[in-house]
């Protein structure tokens, strides 16, 4: 059975202590984005001793100290913020045993205008650092995502999207879009070195663990669904019909870490953009069941055409969650931390149909999947361990 297979039902992951750490590394990764939500599950695959391409000795850069939550991964934390050019010289141009690059990190601006320039210029300081200075560097994956068929966020529901389901060769929308902007950058600085290769890839929307994630929607949505517990309400549906009723995708955020991995060190991946998500459709409304299940609490549902944002809902909740801390000795965060309102609304309230094509990863030879409803709930539970909702 082949890695990728095991891994698609849950068989790769042990822990890594089980085993004698390696003595000599055969690859050594650059993890950009640790503490993010595919960042944390990259820092857990790699070091495993069944991991392709290794043993694996990763170096993980955040821009903020290495949580406590993250400790335990048996990584280098480099503590750096890469939209600052001297200190991304200074911090990642000694690393000269790099061979590969997972570059998984961005950063949220008011306008597009804006993330074109602070995301590029973040990815292009890591490569002008590295790629010099690493004589080894064999491959460098970027993580982009779905905004590359329908547009940023500030263009939802105003400009005509692709039609789904999206597939790889569909051409760039005539519109400002960071990612469009990091793919250039990318294919320009790999010409630099010869035989460098790079993949990107593009999942959906991500089921993961990170209290870091600008978008971690399981996150937000366990801290709307504690709050609700708190006060004796229903767990109502904060969105749209169509989301409600039609059918979704997702990634899980070990598949995207996998499907990374195999880019990566597969000869038959490289050089190439990739969809990443989970290889199965859902109703969101029964992943609700799953949410209420969780939290115990009564189903809401959907609220008919009347739509309710968890923005509006939660705008005065901070209070309520700092006493939900206090009384379950939750780690302490703030309400504003965990939920992503802005991205569960954005999410949650779209009106029309988004679905990708797998068929160019499997034709190349990734064949990981997950069941997304599990996930969901597997997620939801690693939350509940690491005590950042009751």
């Amino acid at each position: 059975m082949s890695w990728w297979w095991s891994g698609a039902i849950g068989a790769a992951r042990k822990k890594f202590d089980s085993d004698d750490p390696p003595t000599k590394f055969q690859s050594v990764g650059l993890l950009v984005g640790v503490t993010g939500i595919v960042g944390n599950s990259l820092a857990e695959i790699l070091p495993l001793s069944d991991t392709p391409g290794g043993p694996w000795k990763v170096y993980g850069v955040a821009r903020r100290p290495c949580p406590s939550w993250n400790v335990d991964h048996p990584i280098h934390y480099i503590q750096c913020d890469v939209s600052d050019s001297q200190q991304t010289r200074d911090k990642l141009s000694e690393l000269n045993d790099i061979t590969h690059i997972f570059y998984v990190t961005w950063i949220n601006k008011p306008t597009e205008a804006e993330n074109c320039d602070v995301n590029g210029r973040m990815l292009r300081n890591v490569l002008e650092a590295v790629i010099p200075n690493a004589p080894n560097l064999q491959h460098i994956c970027l993580q982009t995502g779905r905004k590359h068929y329908v547009g940023s966020f500030e263009l939802l529901g105003k400009i005509q999207p692709h039609e789904p389901p999206y597939h790889e060769d569909l051409p760039r929308l005539n519109l400002p879009c960071f990612y469009y902007t990091q793919e250039d950058i990318l294919l320009e600085e790999v010409q630099k070195k010869e035989g460098l290769t790079w993949s990107v890839h593009r999942p959906s929307v991500i089921f993961g663990f990170s209290p870091y994630s600008l978008m971690n929607i399981v996150g937000s949505l366990c801290a709307y669904a504690a709050i609700c517990k708190y006060e004796g309400m229903p767990l109502r549906f904060p969105g749209s019909r169509a989301v409600w009723e039609g059918f979704w995708d997702v990634s899980d955020a070990d598949l995207i870490a996998e499907h990374e991995i195999w880019a990566a060190v597969d000869p038959f991946a490289k050089n190439e953009a990739y969809n990443c998500s989970n290889g199965d459709v859902f109703k969101w409304k029964d992943l609700w069941e799953v949410l209420v299940e969780k939290f115990e609490l009564e189903n809401g549902g959907f609220n008919g055409e009347s739509r309710l944002t968890t923005g509006e809902m939660m705008k005065d909740k901070g209070p309520v969650w700092d006493e939900i801390v206090r009384e379950n000795g939750l780690v302490p965060t703030k309400l504003e931390e965990i939920g992503g309102w802005w991205f569960v609304d954005a999410t949650l309230g779209i009106i029309d149909s988004s679905l990708d094509s797998m068929n160019k990863s499997k034709e190349h030879g990734f064949l990981g999947f997950r069941n997304s409803k599990t996930s969901f709930s597997s997620w939801i539970d690693k939350m509940k361990s690491y005590r950042f909702v009751p």
